[in-house]
């Protein structure tokens, strides 16, 4: 015998203690984003820098002609 189903609809939900946002998963979240913050801080204060010793190499170059 021949089964056929037109459409099948399910809900998943997965539970466990590290699923929810307990006080742990919530600070394990707010440690990765501030690393992140301050990693890309961090960049941009190296770029900056390079920018200046670059610019200011490139003045004394002008200077000099």
């Amino acid at each position: 015998m021949d089964v056929e189903i037109g459409e099948v609809l399910a809900t998943v939900k997965a539970a466990d203690a590290t699923a929810l946002l307990s006080p742990d998963v919530l600070r394990q979240i707010v440690q990765a984003v501030l690393r992140a913050v301050e990693d890309r801080e961090a960049h941009e204060r190296r770029v900056r820098a390079e920018r200046r010793v670059s610019g200011g190499v490139a003045m004394e170059r002008d200077e000099e002609e």
